[in-house]
């Protein structure tokens, strides 16, 4: 971990959006919570808006709305029984006014809706027929419109559909379909050059920079998902070593960091799957053609370039980015629940001690590895506002704990903190890691003043 002084910008500013009609939207939000009652939708946008009476919960007409379930496999069931539209309502309001009260759990809304969600049977999710008509009808045109993409994508995509829907999300691919054939054979072409140029050669035409960088990625290397055993296969680390210290080598502002061989493992196991079928437990390297390992490394190695390059100062010297995402984060959940943040305060634990590691790696070490690529569909749909939303996910998935939190001392945080009970996650915990992300995201992204006050 690097450390330092550098300071942050201020806070984000919280001014409460304008108040929208409710009345012109509420079958619409009837719709959605009715959805997510039924176990088949979360809510689309939340608008929080200041009135005299109790706050309530409305559907925006934006960019992600209709947000779903992912993908994962699940059996399909009954629907559970309708609801009145008074007790949707009820149950809508009080999750949202729970969700802004520093005197209770920060869970608590979110926990009744966990439990509706477990009570009932998991719907079609991102298989769902419907939803695979709208991916199929947004990838099918000549122009893509990529705003349409990102708002499917956001819920989750379809495990098949995945690897060019991340090149697109990206901006690897085009938009263009009659374009991007070409620019894919280019880019991959391009790969390879530089793997020749830089890699496939002797240590004495490297600089004494360099070979230390390169060691160091060696080194790193098979520590990566140490827990699935593909990544121990030597053929995989190696692939992975070429990704890395290329990469390194063409952005010198930065070189190698330790955290960014985690960052590229998700965009590998993906684009692997297009020519590798089952569980990741049953790949074997050895089964693809050479060709076809360096064409996953080049798309691997330009789609992990994509995203950095929105997060270029999280991986300069002193990685004053993450530090500032550091600092939003304990502002954001001294907001959102002064209880736990009080508690961590009084125990002298600084978040700078457990938050580091997750924005370093994108909390990739803090989920069980298969469920990284559905948080990293939303990670890719959020686009240049991914910085930004990490806070949001960071909070709502340290208060995922709000409860536990509070009973432990120093030493006590600091153990649980570095071995979170995520192992048998499933999708739905992270889908209401990500709900809640997105209600606390609308309610105080665009308002430094409260963060601040």
């Amino acid at each position: 971990m690097r450390n330092s002084d550098g300071g942050g910008e201020d806070p984000n500013k919280l001014s409460f959006s304008s108040p929208s009609s409710l009345d012109s939207r509420f079958s619409q939000t009837l719709r959605n919570v009715q959805g997510l009652l039924k176990g088949r939708s979360f809510p689309g946008k939340v608008s929080i808006t200041r009135r005299s009476d109790p706050l309530e919960l409305s559907v925006s007409p934006s960019r992600n709305h209709d947000r779903r379930f992912s993908d994962s496999d699940v059996d399909h069931g009954e629907p559970a029984d309708r609801l009145t539209e008074d007790d949707l309502r009820d149950r809508t309001s009080r999750t949202a006014m729970s969700s802004v009260n520093p005197a209770n759990s920060s869970t608590t809304g979110s926990g009744n809706i966990a439990k509706e969600i477990e009570k009932t049977t998991m719907g079609a999710r991102a298989t769902d027929s419907a939803r695979l008509m709208k991916f199929t009808k947004e990838l099918s045109g000549t122009n893509l419109v990529l705003e349409k993409l990102r708002e499917l994508a956001w819920s989750g995509v379809p495990p098949y559909l995945r690897p060019n829907v991340w090149r697109l999300l990206l901006g690897y691919a085009p938009s263009n379909s009659d374009r991007r054939e070409g620019v894919l054979r280019r880019k991959r072409l391009e790969y390879l050059d530089c793997v020749a140029q830089h890699y496939d050669i002797p240590d004495t035409e490297r600089t004494d920079e360099e070979i230390n960088m390169l060691r160091q990625i060696a080194v790193d290397c098979p520590r990566t998902v140490p827990d699935v055993s593909f990544f121990q296969q030597v053929e995989v680390q190696k692939s992975l070593e070429r990704i890395l210290y290329i990469w390194a080598i063409r952005h010198p502002a930065s070189g190698y960091v330790q955290g960014i061989n985690d960052v590229a493992t998700p965009f590998f196991v993906v684009f692997l799957s297009e020519y590798l079928e089952g569980s990741i437990n049953t790949w074997s390297m050895a089964d693809l053609s050479p060709e076809r390992i360096s064409d996953v490394e080049a798309d691997c190695y330009w789609c992990l370039s994509k995203l950095l390059d929105g997060m270029q100062d999280h991986y300069i010297f002193a990685q004053p980015g993450i530090q500032r995402l550091v600092f939003k984060l304990k502002e954001l959940v001294r907001r959102i629940d002064e209880p736990v943040s009080k508690h961590v305060e009084d125990q002298g634990l600084e978040f700078l001690q457990f938050a580091f590691r997750w924005f370093n790696c994108l909390l990739i070490r803090e989920i069980p590895f298969h469920l990284v690529t559905r948080l990293w569909d939303t990670y890719l749909a959020e686009g240049d506002a991914l910085p930004d939303f990490l806070v949001y996910i960071a909070a709502s998935f340290l208060l995922t704990w709000s409860d536990e939190l509070r009973k432990l001392d120093f030493q006590e945080l600091v153990m649980f903190l570095q071995h979170l009970p995520t192992r048998n996650w499933t999708h739905v915990e992270l889908e209401m890691v990500l709900s809640r992300a997105y209600m606390w995201h609308t309610m105080f992204n665009n308002s430094p003043s409260h963060l601040a006050g």
